[in-house]
């Protein structure tokens, strides 16, 4: 009995050594991909880049750091953390900014119309890829990007494509870029065409890659669209469940397919998606006190920040560089394809 109750003293106290050895890893990691993220916030502070997503400025920030100082060694294990665990928990806490009443909001041409933009898009853009020779994985993160909400939706769909950090640096790249030109012309292309607010801001809630890029455009043509323009855009970021789900589905069935021993490793269903669509249920519920609103969507943002900013310590320019011109081209046609497909519905049905 005394050796029974030593062994699992033993043993209690090897497991809490183990656990504080593994946190004590992570944390230097973790910190320093914080750090970016805090000073990417820090960042929007400053006149002209306060419409900037604070994740683009994370992964930007990540890249400058990796590429003039270098990820230090003993900061590899926090970066791996912050690329999946906060990365993951980010996205589950993106469902509390989503209700099912925003979509009954945008109504039911407008949410079919988003539907049909986004798969009409997310297909051009892997077809066109294969057309390209772009490789797959960079195919469907820009797809991702282009079609459902921009930097959120390219590292989402990483965990089902896994492709290498450099992959989802230059989708996030296309997806920032582009959607800032539409973030700009948009405006002047809705007053040419006499569009009314309800009509501008679909278009823009339909196609404009990233969230602030869509509220800096929509509002832009006025009050009225600037909110619908938003809750079309949120609309358009709840497909992300679904199209995540729809990939790893995909990707698991090829790999079972082609009798690939990773078809066992991991689950074919994220985890974290379930998560994502039980915060969108719990926010549809009303049950959420408004005085949560604010922090969870700042905790939520600073989370995914702090992921993409590992993603920038682990990204080499010069291997990003050697992708070429390609993958850009299909980041030009996939935008200019989501712009003119959702101008024509939209002229068309609304």
């Amino acid at each position: 009995m005394e050796l029974a109750e030593t062994n699992m003293a033993v043993d209690s106290g090897g497991r809490g050594v183990h656990f504080w050895t593994r946190a004590g890893g992570v944390l230097p990691g973790l910190a320093l991909a914080a750090l970016i993220a805090v000073a990417a916030f820090g960042l929007r502070l400053v006149p002209g880049l306060g419409a900037i997503s604070p994740l683009i400025l994370a992964i930007l920030l990540g890249m400058v750091f990796h590429n003039l100082i270098g990820t230090p060694k003993r900061a590899k294990a926090g970066v791996s953390f912050s690329l999946k665990r906060v990365l993951r928990a980010g996205i589950v806490l993106l469902g509390l900014q989503l209700t099912v009443q925003q979509v009954v909001a945008v109504g039911g041409t407008g949410v079919a119309l988003i539907v049909a933009t986004l798969l009409a898009t997310f297909t051009f853009t892997t077809w066109l890829g294969r057309l390209l020779r772009v490789d797959p994985g960079l195919s469907q993160l820009i797809a991702a990007g282009s079609s459902i909400c921009g930097a959120s939706a390219v590292i989402a769909t990483n965990t089902v494509t896994r492709a290498h950090d450099e992959d989802v640096a230059y989708a996030v790249a296309c997806v920032t870029i582009f959607g800032s030109l539409s973030m700009m012309l948009m405006p002047l292309a809705g007053g040419f065409l006499a569009m009314g607010p309800h009509a501008f801001g679909l278009w823009t809630g339909s196609s404009i890659h990233e969230v602030a890029q869509v509220v800096a455009a929509a509002y832009a043509r006025g009050q009225e669209a600037g909110e619908f323009g938003t809750i079309a855009k949120l609309t358009r970021v709840m497909m992300l469940a679904p199209m995540v789900l729809m990939l790893g589905w995909t990707a698991a069935r090829r790999l079972r397919r082609e009798g690939s021993a990773a078809a066992h490793a991991a689950p074919p269903v994220p985890w974290f998606v379930l998560g994502f669509v039980a915060m969108v249920g719990l926010a549809s519920t009303g049950w959420m006190p408004l005085e949560t609103h604010a922090p969870t969507t700042a905790l939520t943002q600073f989370l995914l920040a702090t992921a993409l900013a590992a993603m920038g310590l682990e990204t080499d320019v010069r291997k990003l560089a050697a992708k070429g011109l390609r993958p850009a081209l299909l980041g030009a046609s996939a935008w200019v394809f989501i712009s003119l497909f959702s101008l024509g519905l939209v002229l068309l049905l609304v």
